[in-house]
């Protein structure tokens, strides 16, 4: 009989409510965005209308596949599958250390919850600390920042009631995703918040989707965030902007930050970035400058937030550190006794409290990989992966799980890349598909997709994504194909630690490992100390902002202070400012761009995604297409001083002169026979290059390009 479901989409952060129609074989035939949802209001995108497709894709594995030694592949029982990979890792480990085996967790395994909170419980079971996620190759600048300014124990200011929010290198509009501002269904969310007087600021090298929102715009030269935001608070500490009592209370050494900005006067940023002074002046007075209101002066509310766009140029881990320093100077954050507007669903109920949560800098404590990197939050950094495989020592990684992601795309240095992954004893990715890690792999297991399993929305992250105590969970719609043998992504985990004979600590608590639990009961059992009871998130229908006992914030128990301006960030700017221009010959800057019909590596073969964006176009100003005799459909020629590639052009007035934009994530992992639609960008990206000291985060954008024109084949779409 025909029916009507309500879930959510996972594909990216803005998990909006989805209302699916299913036939008489229950199969879903339509998707809606589900208009009576209080969050997401009927928005979705091009990718959650077009799930049902990623479900019943023709390319998608259906059965466990294991490598032989000709290369090919043959299918096995999932019993074989998993036996075979825990006979190895318990050998690998039995010779080498637990080290020896690490894991990847890629961006869809933090849209999964069960899979999000199992992968690390295995990978203590067995020992490992070679723990790899995108996170370090992606933001982790926020890690450090965290790590080395302090936090603030309470929520920051809220986007409900802001006057102004200062947006970095972000663009919730097509991403879904900032922790500064409410990016669920952005566009009725930016007018209503307009509508009542919110005053937007957007740094951006294009004139994107958000941007266009902006009351102010300012368009700096990618890979100057650093520059351009030590200027931005010079500006505001010269004018006496900040909030001096809150500076007082919680800043350690505010003198040493105004003596670190003093060189970049608006005239070096002017030449360093392209924002022209008086524009940077406007900026920093429109987001810090008191409100003056009935004759009295009040701080302003809002937060400054970033996206990819600073977290992955040049000195990212600086620039993060600028842009979050905007916000201690400011003293953007709740104070004692103001309410807290998310106390929370999924989590725990605790206090918050109007104390600085001190820097502790973990990496440097702790064991070291083979390029002298620590560990953050329990996590090796990506970039080093490769070298932690071909490294030749005891420490070397021979075994890799991969859950949910795609390094042989994600990480820079494709080639190197792949050389290491290609070396591995073992290669196991949990994976829907074959992309381009799991060509590599050596056994391939088959999850079962979203509409296929139990979920709910990522306890880890609802406090700083969400802004009222909203939550969605979803039930199974539909049973995965017949006939297929598939597992979800936590269970194979569970049964590889099973049959190695380890014990899960899940949660706090040691797993039964005789007897599998049914995702739900493990559901039941990860919320049985959320903040609103299990059962009653279990029967909601659809999400819900759920009635919670008010929260406020309570006194401070500690004396912590930020540390705005530790030797090594005064350091960094002393290097900043003695930089000269780009690379001599490399004339253009890359900029990296978000699409809104995939998501990173995700979602190019979709037939409506692929006919509507067939490939990641090289976007550049009408000026430079016309200054390289380029038109729309050529083929250009991109090189930096590591490599080339070849991307087709699309002129875009919205970037400005002098760079080309250009997403990640397409092209697969290199030399794949055109099976991977669009171009690798990291081909451009040397892992040999210089890597942050501190989380070795390389620069995937704002470095220095050369575009020339090649001739467009007849193949490639304009």
């Amino acid at each position: 009989m025909a029916r009507e479901a309500i879930t959510s989409c996972r594909l990216c952060p803005g998990r909006c409510a989805l209302q699916l129609t299913l036939d008489d074989d229950d199969r879903i035939v339509t998707v809606r965005g589900h208009r009576a949802d209080p969050l997401t209001r009927g928005f979705t995108c091009i990718k959650g209308l077009n799930a049902p497709a990623v479900h019943y894709s023709p390319e998608r594995i259906l059965h466990p596949l294991e490598r032989q030694p000709d290369g090919t592949w043959r299918e096995v029982s999932l019993d074989h599958a998993l036996d075979a990979i825990a006979a190895r890792l318990g050998q690998l480990i039995a010779d080498h250390g637990p080290d020896s085996v690490g894991c990847f967790k890629g961006t869809l395994n933090y849209n999964n919850f069960l899979a999000n909170a199992m992968l690390p419980a295995f990978m203590a079971a067995i020992g490992s600390k070679a723990f790899y996620s995108t996170m370090t190759i992606d933001q982790s600048g926020k890690w450090v920042t965290v790590g080395r300014l302090g936090a603030w124990a309470a929520p920051r200011d809220d986007f409900a009631s802001a006057d102004v929010s200062l947006l970095v290198g972000s663009n919730p509009f097509v991403s879904l995703s900032n922790f500064g501002i409410k990016a669920h269904d952005p566009i009725k969310t930016m007018r209503d918040a307009k509508a009542r007087g919110l005053q937007l600021i957007v740094v951006d090298p294009r004139d994107s989707e958000t941007a266009r929102q902006a009351d102010i715009l300012l368009q700096p030269l990618p890979g100057e965030d650093a520059t351009l935001f030590a200027g931005f608070i010079r500006v505001v500490l010269e004018n006496g902007w900040h909030d001096e009592a809150f500076c007082d209370a919680y800043v350690k050494d505010l003198a040493a930050l105004r003596r670190a900005v003093a060189p970049f006067t608006p005239e070096l940023v002017a030449r360093r970035t392209g924002v022209a002074p008086g524009d940077l002046v406007r900026a920093a007075e429109l987001f810090a400058a008191p409100l003056v209101e009935n004759g009295q002066s009040r701080r302003k509310r809002g937060v400054a937030s970033s996206g990819t766009g600073p977290s992955m140029g040049p000195h990212s881990n600086l620039a993060e550190h600028l842009i979050e320093c905007l916000n201690v100077i400011c003293g953007r954050f709740a104070r004692e006794g103001d309410p807290v507007p998310n106390p929370g669903v999924l989590g725990a109920p605790r206090a918050r409290r109007a104390e600085v949560i001190a820097p502790t800098r973990p990496w440097e404590q702790g064991p070291r990989d083979v390029l002298g990197h620590g560990m953050i939050f329990g996590e090796r950094m990506t970039a080093t992966l490769p070298d932690q495989i071909l490294h030749d020592g005891p420490e070397r990684v021979r075994a890799l799980i991969v859950d949910g992601g795609n390094p042989a795309a994600a990480i820079p240095d494709t080639r190197r890349t792949r050389e290491a992954l290609a070396r591995l004893d073992l290669l196991v990715a949990i994976e829907p598909f074959m992309g381009a890690t799991a060509e590599l792999a050596h056994y391939i297991i088959p999850p079962r997709l979203m509409f296929e399993r139990i979920d709910a929305m990522s306890r880890d992250y609802e406090p700083f994504t969400l802004f009222e105590p909203y939550s969605h969970f979803t039930p199974p719609v539909i049973a995965p194909p017949a006939g297929s043998e598939t597992i979800e992504d936590w269970a194979a985990l569970w049964e590889i630690a099973r049959r190695m004979g380890r014990q899960i600590v899940l949660d706090g608590e040691p797993m039964d490992m005789v007897t599998r639990p049914d995702s739900e009961a493990l559901m039941a059992f990860m919320l049985r100390n959320s903040n609103v009871p299990y059962e009653q998130i279990r029967a909601a229908t659809g999400g819900k902002v759920f009635d919670v006992p008010p929260v406020r914030v309570e006194p401070a128990a500690g004396a912590a202070r930020f540390d705005v301006a530790p030797a090594d960030v005064c350091a960094e700017l002393d290097a900043v400012l003695g930089e000269g221009p780009g690379a001599a010959g490399y004339p253009h800057r890359l900029a990296v761009r978000r699409l809104r019909e995939v998501v990173n590596t995700s979602l190019h073969k979709v037939p409506a995604i692929a006919q509507r964006m067939p490939t990641n176009f090289a976007y550049l100003n009408p000026a430079d297409m016309a200054a390289l005799a380029l038109a729309n459909g050529d083929v250009a020629a991109i090189s930096s001083p590591h490599g080339a590639i070849e991307a087709v052009v699309q002129a875009d007035a919205t970037v400005r002169e002098g760079v080309v934009s250009i997403s990640h994530g397409w092209g697969g992992g290199g030399d794949a026979g055109g099976r991977h639609p669009g171009v690798n960008v990291n081909r451009l990206i040397s892992l040999a290059g210089k890597l942050d000291p501190i989380n070795a985060m390389p620069v995937m954008t704002g470095f220095p390009v050369r575009v020339e024109k090649r001739q467009a084949p007849a193949a490639v779409p304009a």
